[in-house]
């Protein structure tokens, strides 16, 4: 897993974004700190007190208003490193480094590290507030648009209908289960799960059989994953793992996924040229990488 400032595994590179709720975020600053670094006007912080509170945070610091708890690590390194993440913001600093520098880094990087935490609490209340109520009726997205699920006894398994013309702002998509009206929140879960998936593997293995042809290599493997804080990953051996979840979104941003794992095939580094080898099947993929960091995905548990 390459995050963001690590060395890349040269036989392994993944696409990394933390999936629920949101990616993680992190900025070094040379150490010890002469200067404020500088900041992007456009973002205020919000006029109340806000108080953010890490899990396992040792120390406390004031950015204006705001109190922030936060995890404290000496490590072996030569800046002060900031991760802003969903459990809050963690900083390590050179074993060399006096406290007091890094109290005045967090005080030169305040703006950053508040606008970054209060991304983090918007994307997690946009994550609370998109979970999935399982029951007859409930919506769950599929392919980027909202297929809405009909317990169906009469039907075997779980079939998708399309409705040729829907009312505006209704949902085109039934998602007929064949379960009964008194199935419990479990049943009807694990078996729109189990279609899910299943979905998501035939959609991948044609979405990887095009940009393959079209960007010249060759795929040895395709494999799911499950995992939370990556979308994708490729190996040098030609295997690539893609995340299942990646089914919610539209296809535009599932083709984005292929093609930067692809692309990886023949660039195993995140370089000027392996952003060349995506760009030359996917000219304008900077939207659809807003979307898979922006948009919130439901909980499915």
């Amino acid at each position: 897993m390459v995050r963001r400032g690590d060395e890349p595994d040269p036989a392994q590179l993944s696409l990394f974004d933390a999936i629920v709720p949101a990616p993680v975020d992190e900025v070094a600053v040379a150490a010890p700190v002469d200067a404020p670094a500088a900041v992007a006007p456009a973002w205020q912080p919000p006029p109340q007190p806000v108080r953010f509170q890490h899990p396992r945070a040792q120390r406390q610091v004031r950015l204006g208003e705001h109190l922030v708890d936060y995890a404290f690590r000496r490590a072996k390194r030569r800046s002060i490193g900031f991760v802003v993440g969903p459990e809050g913001l963690s900083v390590s600093a050179p074993r060399w480094v006096a406290l007091g520098e890094v109290e005045q880094a967090l005080q030169d990087k305040a703006r950053w590290i508040l606008r970054k935490l209060h991304e983090q609490r918007r994307r997690a209340d946009q994550a609370r507030s998109a979970r999935i109520d399982w029951r007859d009726g409930t919506g769950v997205p599929f392919l980027g648009e909202t297929a809405v699920v009909v317990l169906d006894p009469r039907v075997t398994g779980v079939m998708l209908n399309a409705e040729a013309q829907a009312l505006p702002g209704v949902p085109r998509l039934a998602l007929h289960v064949g379960l009964p009206q008194g199935a419990s929140q479990e049943q009807i879960r694990d078996a729109v799960q189990s279609w899910l998936q299943r979905q998501a593997r035939r959609v991948f293995e044609q979405r990887c059989a095009h940009f393959a042809q079209a960007l010249g290599v060759r795929l040895r493997r395709l494999s799911l994953s499950s995992a939370a804080t990556r979308w994708g990953s490729a190996s040098a051996d030609g295997s690539v793992r893609l995340n299942w979840r990646l089914i919610h979104f539209a296809l535009p941003v599932i083709d984005y996924v292929v093609t930067h794992e692809l692309a990886h095939l023949r660039e195993m580094n995140h370089s000027a040229a392996f952003w060349d080898v995506v760009r030359s099947v996917l000219p304008d993929f900077e939207h659809s990488r807003k979307a898979l960091r922006s948009d919130a995905l439901p909980a499915l548990d």
